[in-house]
């Protein structure tokens, strides 16, 4: 068992480590940054990195997630308000240069790694898409989003346009794009009465 000066040794250790990746990838770009360097800012040795982390990505991502953490969707009562508030946060933080670079090589390295690939999944993505999902579902029940509607699919279609944007890079990020894509959702979430349901019809097959 660790004594109480072990374990605020590797507490401060821990801490340094992280300070020095996020202050790496910060001054020279995530492609330049290497263990050996987080490392020697940290003043520890590599031994002591790789006994938390099992690669450069895995430090990195532990620092972003230190610095940006994934929040619970508001719930004012109002989806659009909600969604609004959310959309302009996340097309902002994609527009910040130094987080879009560094999220951007983590989801390069994620295609080689697996093990990356499942923390980005389970610690950064998927708690996004499950805090929309919930927040749909609040929705859902106070009658502001469609009974049918596959809740899957539309949080997909919520992020689906932002991270279109920012990989292809096709234009940039404002507030503008932001609230477009509110409007547009709020439009295709929004409850449908019977009257205004489309019916599915099926083709007339018979022959003339």
């Amino acid at each position: 068992m660790n004594s109480p000066d072990q374990r605020r040794r590797s507490d401060r250790a821990h801490t340094a480590i992280l300070t020095a990746a996020a202050e790496s990838v910060s001054e020279i770009g995530y492609a330049k940054t290497t263990i050996e360097g987080i490392a020697a800012r940290a003043g520890v040795g590599k031994q002591t990195i790789y006994r938390w982390w099992s690669s450069k990505g895995a430090v990195v991502l532990d620092a972003l997630l230190t610095e940006h953490t994934v929040d619970e969707w508001p719930d004012t009562g109002e989806l659009e308000t909600d969604l609004r508030l959310v959309l302009r946060a996340t097309a902002a933080e994609f527009a910040d240069a130094p987080i879009s670079a560094t999220f951007r090589a983590l989801l390069l390295d994620m295609q080689h790694d697996p093990a990356l690939r499942e923390s980005v999944m389970t610690r950064m993505l998927g708690p996004q898409l499950e805090a929309t999902k919930r927040r749909l579902v609040s929705a859902q029940k106070g009658g502001q989003v469609d009974a049918d509607l596959d809740l899957d699919v539309a949080v997909e279609v919520l992020f689906g346009p932002i991270y279109h944007r920012w990989i292809l890079q096709t234009h940039p990020f404002d507030q503008t794009y932001a609230d477009a894509i509110t409007d547009l959702a709020i439009r295709a979430l929004r409850p449908t009465g019977k009257a205004g349901r489309r019916r599915r019809t099926t083709p007339d097959r018979r022959t003339p």
